[in-house]
């Protein structure tokens, strides 16, 4: 029997608009109100605070290997201290020509780091968030 996981980071009814204004560092600031529009746009979903730091957009049910199971996000972002973190559930392995053409940025599993927005081409940003969701929709729903 598959054993549901009690995840530390759970969504919640925190403002993201006070969080995201709360952000000191001005530019980071803007970027976060235009990543929030742009995941707006692709997922049809209103955002939500996931944890303390994270803006979640939509969820989707996962079952691994190991039995366990549980919701989460299907994208997200964090202004981290050294990053813009956004989360790309389906990871990067389908999308190695479209990171190429992305800009400066860096990865891990499902996370893409950037330093600003300015850095990055965004109708690629897009197009990378949109492709995700899209494959996290259709892996959620088996």
């Amino acid at each position: 029997m598959a054993k549901k996981v009690e995840l530390k980071t759970k969504v919640n009814d925190a403002s993201v608009e006070s969080f995201l204004n709360s952000i000191e560092d001005e530019q980071k600031r803007a970027d976060c109100f235009e990543i929030l529009k742009l995941m707006k746009q692709v997922t049809k979903e209103a955002p939500k605070m996931w944890g303390a730091s994270i803006v979640g957009f939509g969820s989707y049910h996962y079952k691994s290997s190991g039995g366990r199971e549980g919701d989460w996000m299907l994208t997200g972002f964090s202004p981290r201290k050294q990053n813009l973190t956004l989360y790309l559930m389906s990871g990067f392995d389908l999308h190695k020509d479209l990171l190429k053409k992305l800009g400066k940025h860096k990865t891990s599993v499902g996370c893409l780091y950037l330093k600003k927005l300015d850095d990055v081409d965004k109708k690629v940003l897009k197009e990378l968030v949109t492709v995700s969701v899209k494959t996290m929709k259709k892996l959620g729903n088996k």
